[in-house]
C-alpha cells in the first residue's frame, strides 16, 4: 500500500531537494506558484538533480512527469496525490 504523506511534509521535501541550488533564504522565501527553473535559474542537470532527490525522499518521478514538477504548489499536488 502506497504511503501518504501530508502537505506539509511534501512541501518540506521540496524545499530540501532545492537546497544547493540557491540559499536557505532563497528557498525559504520562495513563493508557492513561482516558477522553479526560471526563478533559481535551474539547467537541464539541476532540474534532473532536483527530480532524483525527489524521488529518492518520496516517490518516483517519471519523465512524463516533469512538467508537474514547475511550482513548488505543483509538486506538492505530484507528490500528495493518490496513485
Amino acid at each position: 500500500m502506497p504511503r501518504t504523506i501530508s502537505r506539509e511534509m511534501a512541501e518540506d521535501i521540496v524545499r530540501d531537494a532545492l537546497r544547493g541550488f540557491a540559499t536557505e533564504a532563497e528557498i525559504a522565501a520562495l513563493g508557492e506558484d513561482e516558477p522553479l527553473r526560471s526563478t533559481l535559474e535551474l539547467d537541464s542537470i539541476d532540474f534532473l538533480t532536483f527530480v532524483e532527490r525527489l524521488s529518492d525522499a518520496c516517490r518516483r518521478v517519471e519523465e512524463s512527469d516533469y512538467p508537474r514538477l514547475s511550482t513548488i504548489h505543483s509538486s506538492v499536488d505530484f507528490l500528495t496525490e493518490d496513485r
